[in-house]
């Protein structure tokens, strides 16, 4: 029976260091900050042909990172995607040639006779741009979100993947953010991924203070999707930008693109770019 003693110091030794590893594994894959595999960036980014983009649209990518933030929410060219609120496009150049001969790219977007001025003006310019070209950018789908009257994505567990880029704190000025994450939980098929791009507040800003400052924290995002029954896969420091300190008079329109005080401190406020933005991606359980 003494022989047997070292063998089972081993076994529990050997079982301690498994235990170990498993539970590394998982913070690691829960909360990773790691940047996509440059693979798969450059293969978003020769799957498609995008001359189409302007060099001014191409200038914005340096901020926006939109290949390696489309790889890290793991963009696939045969996804059903559902961009929420794509406004005049910028994003939809990139999404619509990716998705076009496999996929299928649902553009969430405000109604044509929408009260709302601006709203009517930009949806009529995106489908000027964009339903008109079907050899460029394929059959786009429109949906239409303009809470709380118009709110179904798309057909429930139809999307692989519901992606929005800075809007969060738009739907906060009517208190409609977690409306539209129930939205997004409910179009999306069991283990679909919810991607989020949103400029980031720090932790201790009020509701008030994300509403006039446009900029909304982590923790609340996070709260909004947990709510909608989803659970965070991942977090990314790919669109950060440690330049920005989050407190300008205007709030993040301060910044570019939109530099809301003109000409005043123009040049302080380019050199510190577009915002610092959190990147995070949620998934809808598989039951």
């Amino acid at each position: 029976m003494a022989t047997l003693a070292p063998q089972r110091k081993l076994q529990a030794r050997l079982q301690t260091m498994t235990k170990v590893a498993m539970f590394t594994s998982l913070l690691l894959s829960g909360c990773s900050s790691a940047l996509p595999h440059n693979q798969t960036r450059e293969q978003l980014q020769t799957a498609a042909d995008f001359s189409h983009r302007s060099t001014a649209e191409q200038s914005r990518d340096a901020a926006r990172h939109p290949f390696a933030t489309l790889a890290f929410f793991e963009l696939q060219p045969d996804d059903t995607v559902v961009e929420i609120w794509p406004g005049g496009g910028w994003y939809t150049q990139i999404l619509a040639p990716l998705l076009k001969d496999k996929g299928q790219l649902i553009a969430a977007h405000w109604p044509e006779d929408s009260e709302v001025g601006f709203f009517r003006r930009v949806r009529a310019q995106f489908d000027r741009k964009f339903l008109s070209q079907p050899q460029r950018y394929g059959d786009i789908h429109i949906s239409l979100l303009e809470p709380p009257q118009q709110l179904q994505l798309a057909a429930a567990n139809s999307a692989d993947k519901v992606l929005t880029f800075r809007n969060v704190h738009n739907w906060m000025r009517n208190h409609q953010e977690q409306a539209v994450f129930n939205a997004a939980f409910k179009a999306l098929k069991p283990g679909g991924i919810l991607g989020v791009v949103e400029h980031r507040a720090p932790d201790h800003f009020s509701r008030q203070q994300m509403v006039d400052s446009g900029y909304v924290s982590s923790v609340y995002v996070q709260q909004l999707a947990r709510a909608a029954g989803f659970e965070l896969l991942a977090s990314s420091d790919i669109n950060a930008n440690p330049k920005d300190n989050k407190n300008h008079p205007a709030g993040v329109w301060t910044l570019p693109p939109t530099l809301r005080l003109g000409e005043q401190d123009k040049a302080h406020y380019l050199a510190i770019g577009e915002s610092d933005r959190m990147t995070l991606k949620f998934r809808k359980p598989q039951h």
